[in-house]
């Protein structure tokens, strides 16, 4: 049966996508997590290759054979692994996602990456691989980075553009929170709160300072690439006005050029000749516009913080020494807490759109020291962890124990990058190896 166009694809079929995400009570909350870490060859420090005896593509080949984990393929690639609800899927330059079934506590979430990666590091170490809980390849650039064979990095590697987008899909790793609501008004205001604390959190969580086996010159220069990155889908996806909506986000992703479409087993690049909105109202190819491509579309819209079934927070580096934790907590205790939410808003009253880009602009280079108006984020930072620890407290869960190695650095007024430029330009003595062994993301 032909649907017409409107039954295929409309604003509220759309919208539903977003509703069908409200909790009936805070109770019903949870977090995600998502989690990229770099594979690189222990003897050369490269990035991990996907082909060959010893590489990725084998040993999940192998590790799935061995612990019971089912393939995701993309035509007879093998891209991931799925196990009920969790993943292990690859990025374009072989980075290796981690993504958990959401959990109620932050100890649920740690303890299912502990006893993963269990399994998954021994083996690792057969492959003589080693994952790295950093931002940015240490040493392989985008040029060495072969691409995974999978047709929807091909098309997105062809049409993202911007002088960083390779490095951006190639080299760079990161970690992703995602937050539940119980109505839209509670879903736009978290999702508010959110794009306020994002470069901050970006500053907070810089961990990428070494590329290419020397110092850049910025603390993230994951961040760097991602400012860098096609414009038309990255940066903040709201106004900051509290008149924003679900059907603002919608709007958003309508207005933004088509990547490509899928149907069944075949991939069409779009190229972004037309939006999504044009799309609705016109064709593709002979294909006309479904639920299924706005899901798409969404997908491949790149905000800093995204809108879904829950609020995703994705602009931080990958790091280790438990702060990654420290993240999932840092968020809980805010969007978890009316109180805190509000008095995240209070502290940004005044604050305008501009004052928020314009800092997006230069948290790469200076991360902390990087100026706010008329004060240092390093300052604000404080005031932001200390409303997150009181928002833990209140929800009595003794999370904030997880707050602990965040507050460390935060209470210096540093970010990881800082220390690791402190022990790369002493003790370490600029040797590469220092910096991959300080990076290691666990030993068994």
């Amino acid at each position: 049966m032909t649907n017409t166009l409107k039954e295929r694809l409309n604003m509220n079929s759309v919208r539903k996508l977003f509703t069908d995400g409200i909790k009936l009570t805070k109770a019903d909350f949870k977090v995600g997590f998502e989690y990229e870490r770099l594979p690189v060859c222990k003897e050369t420090k490269t990035s991990a290759l996907y082909n060959g005896l010893d590489g990725v593509c084998e040993f999940l080949r192998l590790y799935a054979r061995n612990e019971n984990w089912d393939y995701l393929l993309d035509e007879e690639n093998i891209i991931g692994l799925k196990k009920l609800h969790d993943t292990i899927t690859l990025e374009p330059g072989m980075q290796m996602e981690l993504s958990l079934e959401p959990q109620k506590t932050i100890q649920e979430i740690e303890q299912k990456v502990k006893d993963i990666d269990k399994s998954l590091i021994p083996l690792m170490n057969d492959f003589d691989m080693e994952l790295l809980n950093y931002g940015i390849s240490p040493i392989s650039l985008y040029n060495s980075i072969k691409l995974l064979p999978k047709r929807r990095y091909k098309i997105m590697a062809n049409y993202l553009w911007g002088i960083l987008s390779d490095v951006m899909m190639r080299e760079t790793a990161g970690i992703q929170a995602c937050f539940d609501f119980d109505s839209e008004d509670d879903a736009m205001k978290k999702f508010r709160v959110a794009n306020m604390l994002s470069p901050f959190a970006t500053a907070m969580f810089a961990n990428s300072p070494i590329r290419g086996g020397v110092e850049t010159g910025y603390k993230t220069f994951r961040a760097l690439s991602w400012l860098n990155t096609d414009t038309e889908r990255c940066g903040f996806a709201t106004n900051f006005s509290k008149d924003f909506c679900f059907e603002d986000y919608i709007n958003l992703v309508f207005e933004t050029p088509v990547i490509m479409i899928q149907r069944e087993t075949r991939t069409y690049a779009v190229n972004g000749t037309m939006t999504l909105k044009q799309f609705i109202n016109g064709e593709i190819q002979g294909q006309t516009a479904t639920l299924d491509d706005f899901k798409l579309c969404a997908n491949l819209y790149f905000p800093d913080v995204r809108l879904r079934k829950f609020v995703e927070i994705r602009n931080h580096d990958c790091v280790g020494n438990n702060l990654q934790y420290a993240m999932l907590a840092f968020y809980k205790g805010i969007m978890y807490s009316k109180t805190a939410l509000e008095d995240v808003e209070n502290i940004f009253e005044k604050c305008k759109y501009k004052d928020f880009a314009d800092l997006r602009y230069n948290i790469p280079k200076y991360a902390m020291e990087a100026d706010f108006k008329k004060t240092k984020v390093k300052a604000i930072a404080k005031e932001l962890v200390n409303i997150s620890e009181q928002g833990l407290k209140s929800q009595n869960t003794d999370e904030e124990k997880y707050l602990e190695p965040l507050q460390d650095l935060v209470y210096q007024g540093k970010c990881p990058a800082d220390i690791i430029l402190e022990n790369w330009n002493g003790c370490w003595n600029h040797d590469i190896n220092k910096l991959i062994e300080y990076t290691r993301a666990c030993k068994f």
